[in-house]
């Protein structure tokens, strides 16, 4: 499953940043669709963080982070979910939270590694605590 910018010899741009991810995310979000998640939302902002993806995963609400390497230099995918990051999507998964569910409920952060041509989902990649 290949996420790549489309460049041709007559071209003199390349396809931006923000469409190729989400292309990434799309591809994302079908295969965790394929695998019985239900996807909720997509691109979650507040003040200071994002969620890609939410779905429900039986009665577990998933917080899901996408992310794509074209070029593994400076890393795979999972090598940029840091610390920081992890902390704006916990902040943006508290604020869906609150915004969203009456109730309690139990919830995880996934991530949907895209490195060329090889996809990997990590259940349950960090936690909040």
């Amino acid at each position: 499953m290949a996420i790549t910018s489309s460049m041709n010899d007559n071209d003199t741009t390349s396809e931006s940043s923000k469409a190729i991810g989400s292309r990434a995310e799309e591809a994302a979000a079908r295969f965790l669709q394929k695998r019985g998640l239900v996807v909720l939302a997509r691109n979650f902002y507040c003040r200071g963080g994002e969620i890609d993806l939410v779905c429900r995963d039986g009665k577990v609400l998933v917080f899901v982070e996408v992310r794509l390497r074209r070029n593994a230099a400076y890393g795979g995918a999972g090598t940029s979910i840091t610390p920081a990051k992890q902390r704006r999507i916990i902040l943006a998964a508290q604020h869906y939270l609150l915004a969203n569910t009456a109730n309690e409920c139990n919830c995880r952060f996934d991530c949907v590694l895209l490195d060329g041509e090889n996809l990997q989902w990590i259940r349950d990649a960090f936690s909040a605590n």
